[in-house]
């Protein structure tokens, strides 16, 4: 979405923290990464034996991944009860609160992919698991870009 504007989602923290305290999220840095991503992907399916187009689209993956449920997990800060629950939470049940509140496409169980894919790629470089991980990178940005449409209709109904 070349010339957009930047999005940015306030959250009010609930009445059982300071009340004049707000969270921030700037969806515009996502959005940015995720339009990358397609970018990359639209050249990678054209010719999908460049490995230079294949690497650069993993890393794309596994910006857009860590971008992702971060932002998940700023939105959902002020809904948890405490901060001490909130460093509490792992991973998994992250994904499962974004799920039960709309706010993933997917459930636990395909995000287990995602982060494995993210996870061997991160670690070591081979070529047959990069083949993989392109396998899951178009589901993965229909999941990316979900999640930034839910949170700028949020964004939009609170100030509309």
């Amino acid at each position: 979405m070349k010339g957009s504007t930047e999005v940015w989602l306030t959250l009010f923290i609930f009445p059982l923290k300071k009340a004049d305290m707000t969270t921030q999220l700037n969806l515009n840095t996502l959005e940015k990464a995720l339009i990358s991503l397609a970018e990359g992907l639209r050249e990678f399916q054209a010719d999908t034996n460049n490995c230079i187009y294949r690497d650069a689209n993993i890393h794309r993956f596994k910006i857009c991944y860590e971008l992702s449920h971060k932002i998940l997990k700023r939105y959902l800060e002020p809904t948890i009860v405490s901060s001490v629950e909130m460093r509490e939470l792992t991973f998994p049940e992250l994904i499962r609160i974004g799920n039960e509140r709309g706010l993933l496409l997917s459930s636990w169980e395909r995000w287990k992919n995602y982060r494995t894919a993210r996870s061997e790629i991160h670690q070591s470089y081979d070529e047959s698991k990069a083949v993989e991980v392109m396998r899951i990178v178009p589901d993965f940005l229909a999941e990316g870009r979900a999640l930034l449409e839910k949170l700028k209709s949020i964004a939009s109904d609170k100030y509309s």
